[in-house]
């Protein structure tokens, strides 16, 4: 009888540490910032930007979606927010300072998509050289 209290606790434990695996929060991409521009010039990867809409008009990255960390919280908005992102190319979220694409990462990652979070802030990205979209000039992926 011994034995088979032993055997359940440790598969008790065991079930406890898979499942915590499991669950563990994504972490900021390891991902140099120049393989990030190479991905996402080749077409294998897309930024997607998950400020708010007044952060995203005071200046957004070129070629970035926007998906607000608000409307990804809102389950009247996440389906169709989430139709505009692409299953089969990793996902760059970035956000002012590197929480929220944490945040919103982990979203993401529940609905099946491969994202790596970004700690680089939208003002570190502009000045490592990723281009900015131009003033008043409509993005199409928003």
């Amino acid at each position: 009888m011994t034995a088979f209290r032993c055997a359940t606790a440790a598969m008790a434990v065991l079930c406890v540490f898979v499942i915590g695996l499991a669950q563990v929060a994504l972490t900021h991409t390891k991902d140099s910032l120049d393989s990030i521009r190479e991905s996402v010039k080749a077409g294998k990867a897309v930024i997607v930007d998950v400020r708010e809409q007044n952060e995203w008009n005071a200046g957004h990255l070129k070629g970035a979606i926007l998906a607000p960390q608000s409307k990804l919280n809102s389950e009247a908005d996440v389906a169709d927010l989430l139709k505009k992102l692409p299953k089969d190319k990793v996902i760059y979220t970035h956000c002012a300072a590197g929480r929220r694409a944490l945040v919103c990462g982990d979203i993401l990652k529940k609905h099946g998509f491969d994202v790596r979070p970004l700690k680089t802030g939208y003002k570190d990205l502009v000045a490592a050289g990723f281009e900015k979209e131009e003033p008043g000039k409509p993005d199409a992926r928003k």
